[in-house]
């Protein structure tokens, strides 16, 4: 096929396996008024990775009968809500011939293939609707070999750490796949493509490469289709999810059932983005940013196909709910991908209070010194023990629950029975009589009961190691990695303060407020690190952002999450893009551990962002007369 005169129109119908799930059929329902070529859909993170893989070692083994209970109802290692998903879709799929593509196969692709053909062979689709499935995603035999033949130490990329030296046992690894086994599979005639872990943006590279037949030298193409991979894949969130200036939305109740996005591909790499026609939320300028700040790392933005360079990157509003991509630049892929390594972590558990009113911190501090005591015959086992408070009462609140918060035990240790009820749960609520003034727990202990969790640690393995393959017809086509690669240095570039600095008070008077009254942010977390991007509207209010947030004002502004002390060490990069008048910060090991066992509540680090604006610092009283969007 060759490359055709118009762009190809892609849709984001699922941007985690907790997505609605009616965005598949909506899109090939609307076909007639509002046509698409492909639909994506990403199904996956660190969390449903860690428990896809439980369960698929689970299910081979047959040993793990306890760790089966913390899983929930018995489940299977692909993601059951493409399923859900595609099932009301498949009859429009197949009467317009829309192709779908979706990384839901998690830990079992195969077995998602076996359940996709069924239910098209029970719609009488089998003729007309063919489904292919990929693999090369397994990588533990090829992490195991390279530690046995010494060719790799696996060194873990947020904490420095080499795998031998981990405390866990491995049970399964993840590889991130790029796009090209998609685009193979679309030229052997499959509609429907099922993956496992192709990394997030890798079904727009692949469709992208598809329709227009691009080769993989094309690497500016490649780029501008990764980076559109990364604007819709996470569903609504281009359109108006997680977006700092939703308050915008509310005109016309245009927050109340957020559309899904469709990204259109030129043949030449030009890209723009718009959403469902009639749809909730919106597609601008700064719904654009704040997608693009999330999730990356540093101005290289990694993928097994393609490197994209993400700092003279901006957005061109070239009409209502359309927006242009600009200035991406491009460099050959790494010659190697990410790779996600589960372990068993152990068992954790945790029990509320609710303080109310005065004195919180005292009230605190009390509690903390009583279940320290009640739990010191146990806690020498425990690997962690955490006390945290939630929130803050407001000041003269006007309702007793706007005046309470919550003091939040959380315990983790190596055995289920190191947390056992009597060992954790009845000494935290045998406290009550003698704890502080109100002093009442939460009555769900179903938290207190010991549930597993996993770790994950993630590495580096040599692309020529990973046997990326496509499934359809019977036939088995082996996609080979990329020729041209480039490697680069372990740390992203960074600047720990903007190159030509400007004295604040050249702004003129001040006001001391909330970041976020005028600064836009937005957060999220890559195992465990986390990243923050700020940015701005006005030109003169981005020249005061880039001298005002450097990295020894953002760790002030951090506060108490900035713990010098804590192992690993929290580390922190900065870069800017000037032409979307953002500055962005990657926070190495704030998440501690990742999402999977982390001790906060925060665990994919979308808050981070939400509590940086809150913090309060010095604002020229001529930037709040201005609108914000």
């Amino acid at each position: 096929m060759s490359s055709r005169s118009r762009p190809v129109r892609i849709a984001g119908a699922s941007g985690s396996a907790s997505d609605r799930r009616h965005a598949m059929a909506a899109f090939a329902k609307a076909y007639p008024m509002d046509p698409i070529d492909v639909i994506i859909s990403d199904y996956m993170s660190e969390v449903n990775m860690t428990i896809g893989a439980g369960r698929k070692v689970d299910a081979s083994a047959s040993s793990h009968a306890q760790d089966n209970a913390f899983l929930g109802p018995a489940g299977p290692a692909f993601e059951a809500s493409f399923v859900e998903a595609l099932e009301p879709a498949l009859d429009d799929l197949a009467r317009y011939g829309i192709k779908v593509a979706a990384n839901a196969g998690n830990a079992d692709v195969r077995g998602l293939y076996s359940v996709v053909c069924e239910m098209v062979a029970r719609k009488g689709l089998g003729e007309k609707v063919k489904v292919a499935w990929i693999s090369g995603d397994e990588v533990l035999p090829a992490i195991n070999e390279g530690l046995k033949n010494g060719t790799s130490k696996f060194k873990n990329i947020y904490t420095g750490q080499i795998l031998e030296k981990w405390e866990f046992e491995p049970i399964y690894a993840h590889a991130y796949l790029g796009g090209m086994g998609i685009a193979e599979a679309f030229r052997q005639g499959a509609q429907i493509v099922v993956c496992g872990r192709v990394a997030d943006a890798s079904p727009v590279i692949g469709a992208a490469c598809w329709f227009h037949d691009w080769r993989r030298e094309q690497l500016d193409e490649l780029a501008n289709a990764f980076v559109a991979g990364h604007m819709i894949e996470c569903s609504n969130y281009v359109v108006g999810g997680n977006f700092s200036g939703f308050k915008a939305l509310e005109a016309d109740g245009r927050w109340v059932d957020i559309g899904y996005p469709i990204a259109e591909i030129a043949s030449d790499g030009g890209v723009v983005i718009t959403k469902q026609k009639h749809s909730g939320g919106m597609v601008s300028v700064h719904t654009c940013s704040s997608q693009l700040l999330y999730e990356i790392q540093g101005p290289w933005y990694f993928n097994s196909d393609v490197t994209a360079v993400l700092d003279g990157i901006w957005f061109e509003q070239l009409a209502v709910d359309r927006v242009a991509l600009r200035g991406v630049k491009a460099l050959p892929p790494p010659p190697t991908t990410k790779v996600g390594i589960t372990a068993r972590g152990g068992f954790q558990a945790e029990a509320w209070y609710f303080m109310t009113g005065l004195d919180v911190p005292e009230k605190a501090r009390m509690t903390e010194a009583q279940l320290r005591k009640g739990l010191s015959p146990y806690s020498d086992k425990f690997t962690t023990l955490a006390f945290s408070v939630l929130g803050s009462p407001g000041e003269d609140a006007d309702s007793q629950n706007a005046a309470t918060c919550v003091f939040r035990v959380f315990a983790q240790a190596k055995q289920a029975n190191d947390i056992a009820p009597q060992k954790f749960l009845r000494p935290v609520i045998d406290n009550i009589m003698q704890g502080y003034p109100g002093s009442t727990f939460h009555l769900d202990f179903r938290q207190g009961i010991p549930k597993p969790y996993f770790e994950y640690y993630v590495t580096l393995l040599d692309q020529a190691k990973v046997s990326h393959k496509v499934h359809f017809a019977d036939k088995e086509t082996l996609i080979p990695p990329p020729t041209l690669t480039k490697t680069f240095p372990e740390r992203q570039p960074s600047q720990p303060r903007t190159q030509l600095e400007i004295d604040l008070t050249r702004f003129g008077p001040t006001t001391r407020i909330p970041l976020g009254r005028i600064v836009h942010a937005r957060s999220g977390d890559k195992g465990s690190d986390c990243n923050c991007g700020f940015w701005v509207v006005h030109q003169d209010e981005y020249v005061w952002l880039r001298n005002l947030l450097s990295i020894d004002t953002v760790k002030r502004l951090l506060g108490k999450e900035y713990d010098e002390t804590r192992t690993p060490k929290i580390e922190i990069e900065r870069f800017e893009l000037p032409n979307l008048r953002g500055v962005h910060f990657l926070f190495r090991n704030l998440l501690n551990r990742g999402a999977t066992s982390t001790a906060g509540v925060d665990f994919l680090g979308k808050n981070c962002a939400e509590y940086l604006r809150s913090r309060h610092v010095d604002v020229p009283v001529r930037f709040l007369e201005r609108g914000r969007l």
